[in-house]
């Protein structure tokens, strides 16, 4: 296939990208390489995956700019995980996340129908179930309230992509994404900043009493479900949760660092920040039945494969 990867310079991305190319498809990937995180850090993504594919730069924002990607490079899908991510920057800068998140979803949906393309995947985020009641969380389960900008823009994007799959028959896959770690992790991440405090014998901040559980899933095991959400062949529209199916609390966590490293973590406790969900937990049986996804890497071998990575690198 003739794949376009939006933000496939990322983190997600790039691993994405890594396999696509391995399995023979053609891949163009369209990235801004803004400041969010260091740019280089982006660019050594790319230039690791390999020289096989087309880089575009540019910003999902553009809508003239995203119709030209799409009209030249005449694609078969379309995996756009292209995003302003966080939760915590989205409250202090709203208006960067809809403008982003909406409008850019809002573009790449558009130009995809006027340029034929048969699948499009839309990465959201655990972050849509907000203060769920119903554990573990199931796509069924009604959204009435999200807890942050990013949140809402990322379901205000599940709801535009069911709108090209009911009025023009556009096959849609919304992949919710579950708090996803691994080798070349964003260093504004949980994990990343601890490991990288930890091994530097500098404080790392706790919010919240350390009980907040995640359901933290291995970048392997998301790159499984991006691929059988591209080969799925069901609705016109669905969604599914990729998660490890197993939650780990902050304090866990912390430790499972600590033992990785075989250092000591200085901890500065701190009031629970807004916007922050207190549990994410994926019910994955609907992925696991539909999209083939068998995640396989638990936390307490995750952890050790990433410090493994970032040590590599000091």
């Amino acid at each position: 296939m003739k794949v376009l990867v939006t933000g496939g310079a990322g983190f997600i991305g790039s691993h994405v990208c890594t396999q696509l190319a391995l399995e023979g498809h053609k891949v163009t990937v369209l990235d801004d390489f803004n400041d969010y995180y260091d740019p280089q850090i982006k660019r050594a993504n790319i230039a690791a995956v390999g020289s096989g594919i087309v880089l575009r730069e540019g910003d999902i924002r553009n809508a003239s700019l995203v119709q030209d990607v799409m009209a030249e490079g005449i694609f078969d899908s379309i995996i756009h995980l292209a995003a302003r991510a966080g939760v915590r920057p989205s409250v202090v800068d709203p208006m960067l996340y809809i403008e982003t998140n909406i409008v850019g979803t809002q573009n790449l949906l558009d130009a995809a129908h006027k340029n034929g393309v048969s699948k499009f995947v839309f990465a959201s985020s655990s972050s849509v179930y907000g203060l769920a009641k119903v554990v573990p969380f199931s796509e069924e389960l009604p959204l009435p309230q999200t807890l942050s900008p990013y949140a809402a823009t990322k379901i205000a994007g599940e709801q535009l992509c069911g709108n090209y799959a009911h009025l023009y028959g556009m096959p849609v896959v919304c992949l919710r994404f579950f708090t996803v770690y691994g080798p070349g992790q964003r260093p504004d991440l949980a994990i990343h900043k601890f490991t990288d405090s930890i091994y530097h014998g500098k404080t790392i901040p706790q919010y919240g009493d350390g009980s907040t559980r995640r359901d933290y899933t291995y970048i392997d095991d998301i790159v499984q479900g991006v691929l059988g959400a591209l080969r799925y062949q069901g609705p016109a529209f669905d969604i599914f949760n990729l998660g490890e199916n197993q939650t780990t609390t902050l304090s866990e966590l912390i430790s499972e660092i600590e033992r990785a490293l075989g250092k000591k973590a200085m901890i500065e406790r701190l009031p629970e920040q807004q916007g922050d969900m207190p549990l994410t937990s994926a019910d994955i049986s609907k992925a696991q039945r539909l999209l083939g996804y068998n995640p396989t890497t638990k936390i307490r071998d995750g952890i050790p494969k990433f410090v493994e990575w970032y040590l590599s690198r000091q």
